[in-house]
């Protein structure tokens, strides 16, 4: 459990401000709790502190209490939960991870949970699926486990989705949400 915080000095990190990303920056940050959003490219989220490019990164990071992961799973962000990451953080962070397993290197978290320097996680994504009986995360106290569920999809919004994006497509329009294949997302 973290320990309370002022406000003010709460910093909740975002990574990843995409779609999903950049709605909890800002749902985050209507509870009053300073919010920062990290994307590969510079963008804008009002009311964010938002930060690009591998430049900045560790700028981004510095003294996140919590740090919520949302990007995208390429070549670029494989691992990026690492012990590295975790140093730049506030000590005795917390971490969300519900993107992707291959996200995280397993044992750094385990390493950073028991130096103190991150105090507990919620993990939603694992890199096996489903987490094996035997994996030392079940046995960590400070790990909350859910299972792979941090976004439902609603049929009737999906089928309307679709409809939709399949009468644009046919009147010639273009339509969002459409995989940049060279980001690979």
């Amino acid at each position: 459990m973290l320990e309370p915080h002022p406000r003010e000095t709460f910093t909740v990190g975002v990574l990843g401000l995409g779609v999903l990303g950049a709605h909890v920056a800002r749902a985050v940050a209507a509870f009053g709790l300073p919010v920062r959003g990290y994307s590969r490219g510079p963008k804008e989220v009002e009311g964010i502190a938002t930060f690009a490019g591998e430049a900045q990164f560790d700028a981004f990071l510095d003294g996140v209490k919590v740090l919520v992961n949302l990007l995208p799973h390429t070549p670029d962000t494989a691992n990026v939960l690492n012990a590295r990451t975790f140093s730049k953080l506030a000590r005795g962070a917390y971490l969300i991870n519900v993107a992707r397993g291959a996200h995280l290197v397993e044992a750094d978290l385990l390493g950073a949970l028991a130096s103190g320097q991150l105090v507990a996680a919620t993990l939603d994504v694992f890199q096996q699926e489903p987490l094996p009986p035997d994996h030392p995360f079940w046995q960590e106290p400070r790990i909350t486990i859910t299972p792979h569920m941090s976004a439902l999809t609603l049929r009737e919004e999906s089928v309307a989705q679709i409809a939709g994006k399949l009468l644009s497509l046919e009147r010639g329009e273009a339509v969002s949400g459409v995989v940049n294949i060279d980001r690979g997302y």
